[in-house]
């Protein structure tokens, strides 16, 4: 099942995808049926919710219906009550750790032996660390963007970059999930784009305590633009990611190089700790899957698309201040 949020006459629906370009209102066909009224709200409530979710789609409710060019889809889960991007896949680290000290070697008056002074202290390769556990950072679940949306840049950036991603929904709150357990706690997946400032983030990683402000402001984590159950995924790493600007190709990977499984990332969340139904949990990014790493920059009004095989296309357009 893809599951949506989307505005439709100034109401907020949780919705299903139908057949061909129609769309079911599951909060209104449900009538009133609280489990429907938000994603959150139907993530949480577990036991049977999918299968109801399943029969009214089935029975296509005229009433119910509306048309993808008439309503307006947000995050498909637009209240997460928790977001934590991993480093699920390890290629990508080392290009992106260089192009940290590429970055910061340019302030310099010679940059190119800066540049190789910074590699020599070793500070700029990937550490043993991110594959022997899921090494993470928690983002602001309060900047949630969805498809379609504007991703307006902060003002002190002049290097904004997209990042190709995808997630999983946890499916039920639970403590200490088991390796044989993790698999089954995931709900659904989605496409996530974790918009970056790199001319920020290159100045605050100095300071060893995360990407901070350089992935921290409003809408800078964008999801959609749908929840597609796991049960519909028959084989999630094997997926292509492809990410085009402006409708020209600049990155493509595949979800078969990660090195943790969404479920190696439940099982090392959750020990000894509470992981919640509805949270997000991202894959890091997939290698090549962002302008920084293969020398390229986005310009103001650039539309970005990110694909993922069976999850669809997450498109968004960006403006840069001048």
């Amino acid at each position: 099942m893809k599951l949506i949020t989307y505005t439709f006459g100034g109401s907020t629906h949780v919705g299903a995808h139908a057949t061909g370009s129609a769309v079911v209102s599951l909060t209104k066909a449900s009538g009133g049926d609280s489990r429907f009224t938000s994603m959150l709200d139907l993530i949480q409530a577990g036991g049977s919710v999918l299968e109801d979710a399943q029969t009214i789609l089935d029975a296509l409710p005229a009433e119910a219906i509306h048309q993808l060019s008439e309503i307006t889809l947000r995050p498909p889960i637009p209240n997460p009550p928790r977001f934590r991007d991993c480093s699920l896949f390890l290629e990508h680290l080392q290009p992106a750790f260089r192009g940290i000290a590429r970055a910061m070697a340019d302030t310099s008056d010679d940059p190119e032996s800066e540049y190789e002074r910074l590699v020599a202290t070793g500070n700029y390769d990937t550490p043993p660390v991110f594959s022997e556990e899921v090494i993470y950072y928690t983002g602001d679940h309060t900047a949630i963007s969805g498809p379609g949306e504007l991703i307006v840049a902060p003002p002190e950036t002049r290097q904004l970059d997209y990042e190709l991603e995808w997630a999983a929904i946890v499916g039920r709150t639970a403590r200490n999930v088991g390796p044989q357990d993790a698999e089954a706690a995931i709900f659904g997946y989605t496409i996530l784009n974790d918009w970056s400032c790199r001319d920020v983030q290159s100045v605050v990683m100095a300071s060893r305590l995360g990407p901070a402000r350089g992935k921290d402001f409003d809408g800078s984590n964008t999801l959609g633009p749908c929840i597609v159950t796991a049960d519909e995924i028959a084989s999630p790493y094997s997926l292509d990611m492809t990410a085009r600007v402006n409708g020209e190709e600049w990155s493509r990977g595949s979800t078969s190089a990660m090195h943790h499984t969404f479920a190696d990332a439940i099982t090392y969340l959750s020990s000894g700790r509470t992981v919640y139904a509805g949270e997000v949990i991202g894959s890091g990014t997939v290698l090549s899957g962002s302008p920084f790493e293969i020398g390229k920059r986005l310009k103001d009004g650039d539309q970005v698309e990110l694909e993922v095989a069976g999850l669809g296309v997450l498109r968004n357009r960006i403006q840069l201040s001048n």
